[in-house]
């Protein structure tokens, strides 16, 4: 499932944008200075979980972008878990119960997004897959870093 996300992330999004692999964002805003709290977090849950399992369920419309809609009641309970570890830290976007999704192509034309739904609709199929781990990544200005990642226990790699 990663690198077919990844294949379609690298086909069409914007590739002066597109710094980081296909991911899920379950927090958007954490406070650098949360860091080493939210890894130690992140490194306790990632071998105390199986992998995680979901669904590839359609398509999202971003408006300007394109996304995979992804169920997940495993992967929202995760959430919900270090949602209230990190209580009173997070923002109001963060605060909110996501829309799991893979973003394959943002801020583009409205006409480009439309063209890709519509091509994508024409075979993309739902599909199950389990999530393997967990990842931090930290925003340094014009890119991302890697700032750790988590198998689930019995995964080789998050």
């Amino acid at each position: 499932m990663q690198r077919w996300a990844d294949a379609l992330r690298v086909a069409h999004y914007p590739p002066e944008r597109n710094r980081v692999q296909a991911h899920v964002t379950l927090f958007h805003a954490l406070r650098p200075t949360m860091r080493d709290e939210v890894c130690a977090m992140l490194a306790g849950m990632g071998g105390s979980y199986a992998p995680v399992a979901a669904y590839l369920d359609g398509i999202m419309d971003l408006g300007t972008g394109t996304a995979l809609a992804i169920t997940s009641p495993g992967m929202m309970a995760l959430r919900a878990r270090m949602a209230e570890h990190l209580h009173g830290m997070l923002t109001a976007q963060d605060m909110a119960e996501p829309r799991l999704h893979i973003t394959v192509q943002n801020k583009v034309s409205r006409n480009a997004a439309r063209a890709l739904q519509k091509y994508l609709s024409g075979w993309l199929e739902p599909r199950r897959f389990v999530f393997t781990g967990l990842a931090v990544h930290r925003y340094r200005g014009s890119s991302w870093e890697n700032a750790g990642q988590w198998s689930f226990r019995g995964c080789e790699k998050a």
